[in-house]
């Protein structure tokens, strides 16, 4: 045990892991963000308001039963950077980390105990091919497990390779994302509650289009996104 611990740490001090947040090394007993990132993390605490920034955002788009977001998001931030390294920097395990924090501040929410399967914003097959993972499948990964819900990211199908949303207009926005989800099968959500899951909430087309979706099928839907824009 003590020959373990001794290698451990050698490899840790010749090759240190960075924080995802401010590139820093990681002292040993660190795990992807460093203990000042950690400090200084915007939550937002929207779970306690049910008229939250979030929700108004979705408002006469969605017909949803609550909707959240885990953290703050502006530019050249701590979080801009943690959702970078998540997305474009081949750190998926992000994505669940950040699921299991969240997790623990959502435990025994009543709106979150009524929920009965967690469903990831889908990517398309080519942009899946590309990155090769799902950021927020991982998400809804640490969320599922840390509140004890199901989840999966097969049963819907983004049908079209959407171009990037950030330099759009938001009534192109919402034109970009229209009838582009498919439910494989739509009686395993029928009269479910379903908390649709995505990494970062702008304008609220996308999730709103999906959401929809989910809602002609039968469902009722919730929202949860680790940060908002």
């Amino acid at each position: 045990m003590v020959v373990r611990q001794y290698f451990k740490d050698l490899v840790h001090l010749l090759f240190p892991s960075i924080c995802v947040g401010c590139e820093t090394p990681l002292l040993s007993h660190e795990e992807l963000l460093c203990t000042e990132c950690l400090y200084h993390l915007p939550f937002t605490d929207f779970h306690l308001d049910p008229e939250s920034a979030t929700a108004r955002q979705l408002w006469g788009k969605l017909d949803f039963q609550f909707a959240v977001s885990m953290l703050y998001l502006s530019k050249f931030s701590r979080v801009e950077k943690i959702i970078h390294n998540l997305k474009y920097g081949n750190q998926p395990a992000v994505g669940y980390y950040l699921g299991k924090m969240y997790a623990r501040k959502l435990v025994g929410v009543s709106d979150i105990e009524q929920i009965d399967l967690i469903l990831p914003v889908p990517l398309h097959r080519s942009k899946l091919r590309t990155r090769g993972y799902n950021q927020s499948s991982y998400f809804a990964k640490g969320l599922a497990e840390g509140l004890e819900k199901e989840w999966t990211d097969t049963l819907l199908r983004r049908l079209k390779a959407t171009v990037s949303q950030t330099k759009k207009s938001r009534s192109d926005r919402y034109d970009n994302v229209e009838n582009i989800f498919h439910i494989k099968d739509s009686g395993a959500i029928k009269d479910k509650h379903i908390l649709i899951v995505d990494d970062v909430l702008t304008t609220g087309a996308t999730i709103s289009s999906l959401g929809n979706v989910l809602i002609d099928a039968g469902a009722k839907v919730s929202v949860a996104t680790i940060a908002r824009a």
